[in-house]
């Protein structure tokens, strides 16, 4: 069985902002914007990563606790199901639309003419398509 890509979530899809930590850490962690707090736009969810110094690390946490959150995963099986419910109606319209092709195509649905280059006319041909 091969995976299929269905949807995907992008920065687009959140309000991402850095901000400087207090606490533990000294001048650093005070002066520097190593702190992330990411809203998911679609949920309104806010996770925040401020535990470490480094600022990629704090991405981390953030983004692991915004996939933890059951509100995330439930809106995650939501699109999924949604983005599959599109991908079988496409399917379907493919398979409607490739039938009525093969129905038109029959060889008692085509007719083929000829030109007479002397009349200037289109004749009839009853000659059997392969």
């Amino acid at each position: 069985m091969s995976k299929e890509l269905l949807f995907s979530v992008t920065k687009k899809d959140f309000e991402i902002s850095y901000f400087s930590g207090t606490g533990a850490g000294g001048q650093n962690r005070n002066r520097h914007l190593n702190c992330v707090r990411l809203k998911h736009i679609a949920t309104g969810i806010v996770t925040t990563g401020q535990a470490e110094r480094s600022l990629e690390q704090n991405k981390k946490f953030a983004f692991k606790s915004l996939v933890k959150n059951p509100k995330f995963k439930n809106w995650l099986r939501i699109e999924t199901a949604k983005a599959m419910l599109s991908k079988e109606e496409q399917r379907k319209q493919e398979e409607e639309i490739n039938l009525k092709i093969e129905k038109l195509m029959k060889n008692s649905n085509i007719i083929v003419e000829e030109l007479d280059i002397k009349n200037k006319k289109w004749k009839k041909v009853d000659k059997e398509l392969e």
